[in-house]
């Protein structure tokens, strides 16, 4: 199998990116695709970043705040968050999450 194009999902190591999110990051030339899961309860913090990013949820419900606005997502809804645009979120249910970041995450790919 040639690993330029095709690769094993179940090869890509599992990271802690916050506390108790778990994750398999992949890194294109222009993207950054994060697939998480969650556990209920879990939170990640009020922050921005200069990344454009859409949250999509896969299963479960995931409270979503972007400048100021809440909404609870559930399966196959997402969000796009413009670039250093405040944001947080929490796991009401254990949730499985996809996040799509341009340009690049490179602090993604130094863990």
């Amino acid at each position: 199998m040639n690993t330029t194009y095709f690769r094993q999902f179940t090869d890509i190591d599992t990271k802690e990116i916050a506390p108790g999110f778990f994750s398999k990051l992949i890194h294109t030339a222009n993207n950054t695709i994060n697939f998480i899961e969650v556990k209920a309860g879990n939170s990640v913090p009020d922050h921005q970043h200069v990344h454009e990013q859409m949250s999509l949820v896969l299963e479960g419900q995931f409270q979503l705040t972007v400048d100021g606005e809440v909404q609870v997502l559930d399966n196959g809804m997402f969000a796009v968050i413009p670039s250093n645009v405040r944001h947080s979120g929490l796991a009401i249910t254990d949730c499985r999450l996809i996040d799509v970041f341009s340009p690049v995450r490179e602090d993604y790919r130094n863990l």
